[in-house]
């Protein structure tokens, strides 16, 4: 079988690495071993933080929820309870942009929420 260098292949898969490696701190943006070696740490960190965001934004939904609800006189666990009471089937994203920018709208649904925990 004959020899095959891989001269255009490895110039195409260093330069797609490179270029991936953009904006990265000197050398690991310039040169091939530490930009792949980087790439390969920065995906990890790329999975990882996937699963991360939606954490936090369910903490952040969570807290403004929570400061909408503690100014009309609950707390959070009790709102929530009281809704599902209800049958008020609202995710918490949607119930925290209510409590940011609906004030008025998020007032009624406090006050479903406490006539279903009440009667």
């Amino acid at each position: 079988m004959p020899r095959v260098k891989t001269g255009t292949v490895r110039r195409r898969r260093h330069k797609k690495v490179l270029k991936r490696a953009k904006g990265f701190w000197g050398s690991r943006s310039k040169q091939y071993r530490n930009a792949f070696q980087t790439l390969l740490n920065a995906a990890t960190y790329e999975y990882r933080d996937r699963r991360n965001k939606k954490r936090d934004f369910r903490r952040l939904w969570i807290q403004r929820i929570n400061a909408g609800a503690r100014l009309h006189g609950m707390n959070y666990s009790t709102f929530m309870n009281g809704l599902k009471r209800a049958g008020v089937d609202l995710n918490r994203k949607v119930l925290a942009d209510l409590a940011a920018r609906e004030p008025e709208a998020f007032r009624s649904l406090v006050d479903a929420a406490k006539g279903a925990r009440n009667g």
